[in-house]
């Protein structure tokens, strides 16, 4: 049996100034570390984490949101460049308006790309899985701190689903959502609220 506990980084500056997250390296707002906080308080007294390891992407707004739970626990977070989100290319640095007046065409596919220096979906799956199937293979519990559109992937291959599937699926997340997978019995406990119990 293994736990993996994912989280989706808190409020961040982005969410409220109209620009692109991607590989733009956004700090979070006020409510997005007081959130931090309390995703910490709910976690630890709802597990006992103690020989977890803490995985987040390397950039600052999923680092911030690992920060307290690493804190608490006196653990060292483990930075994981293949756990960013998916770079858009010329778009970093853009606000969103700019990415839907610019945007090649829309993304149908898995190959599909907004800009031309930008990832498709299916390289940055590719990416993801080295990482995840290291993940597998170690028997250690993990938390992991990440972005929305990857852990819409991470949760393709956790179900054992081909990245074609990522054409039809989403799995919507919200700013701050924690996820529980337990492998050997299948079982996933969604707590998109787990902020504020």
């Amino acid at each position: 049996m293994k736990r993996i506990i994912t989280i989706q980084h808190t409020e961040s500056e982005h969410h409220l100034n109209g620009m692109v997250g991607s590989w733009t390296d956004w700090e979070l707002s006020k409510r997005g570390r007081h959130e931090a906080q309390q995703i910490t308080t709910n976690l630890t007294n709802e597990f006992d984490l103690n020989d977890f390891m803490i995985y987040s992407s390397d950039l600052t707004r999923a680092v911030q949101t690992a920060q307290p739970l690493a804190t608490k626990l006196g653990k060292e977070i483990m930075l994981e460049k293949r756990l960013r989100e998916r770079n858009l290319g010329e778009c970093c640095g853009q606000s969103v308006a700019w990415l839907n007046q610019h945007k090649l065409k829309d993304e149908e596919t898995i190959d599909d790309r907004l800009f031309p220096s930008a990832e498709s979906r299916r390289e940055s799956f590719m990416r993801l899985q080295s990482f995840f199937d290291e993940l597998i293979e170690n028997p250690k519990d993990v938390v992991l701190v990440a972005h929305g559109d990857i852990l819409t992937q991470f949760y393709a291959l956790f179900l054992n689903q081909k990245m074609e599937i990522l054409t039809t699926l989403r799995f919507q997340g919200l700013a701050g959502g924690v996820s529980v997978f337990i492998t050997g019995y299948w079982f996933l406990f969604i707590f998109p609220k787990l902020i504020h119990l």
